[in-house]
C-alpha cells in the first residue's frame, strides 16, 4: 500500500491564526472607560443645569408675580422693606420686596429678590414704578 502524500504548507503565509493580545484589550477597555466616564459627567451637569434653569425660571415668575401685583394695585409703594412667600412648581420660595427712592421724586426702585428654600438668594428682579 502506497502512503498518503503529505500535504505541504504553502510558502510565505502564516499558518498561525491571530487575534488581539492582552495589552490591546486592556487599552481598548480603558479607552472605552474613559468615555463612559467623560459621558456620566456630562450628563450629571446636564442634570444640574436643568434644575438650575427650572428654579431660575420658577423664581422669575414670582418676582414677576410681585411687581405685577403692585403695579395692579395702582398704590403708590412706601420705602421700605416687606417679605413674601411663593409657590411655584411645589417648591416653596421666600422673597423679599425692597422699595427704595429715587433722584426723582415721582419714582421708586422696586427689587424683588427671591431666595432658596434655603435662604440662599436666587433671583434678583427690579423694575422702577411712576407716581399714578
Amino acid at each position: 500500500m502506497k502512503p498518503l502524500p503529505r500535504l505541504s504548507r504553502p510558502r510565505g503565509r502564516c499558518s498561525r491564526v491571530r487575534g488581539f493580545t492582552l495589552i490591546e484589550v486592556l487599552v481598548a477597555l480603558a479607552i472605552v472607560a474613559i468615555a463612559l466616564g467623560a459621558g456620566a459627567k456630562a450628563g450629571g451637569a446636564l442634570t444640574r443645569n436643568a434644575e438650575r434653569l427650572t428654579d431660575m425660571m420658577a423664581a422669575q415668575w414670582c418676582a414677576e408675580n410681585q411687581i405685577s401685583g403692585m403695579i395692579l394695585a395702582k398704590q403708590w409703594p412706601s420705602v421700605g422693606d416687606a417679605t413674601f412667600a411663593c409657590e411655584q412648581g411645589g417648591r416653596q420660595y421666600g422673597g423679599q420686596l425692597v422699595v427704595r427712592p429715587t433722584p426723582n421724586p415721582n419714582f421708586r426702585r422696586v427689587d424683588a429678590r427671591i431666595l432658596t428654600e434655603t435662604g440662599e438668594p436666587l433671583l434678583v428682579l427690579s423694575t422702577i414704578l411712576g407716581r399714578r
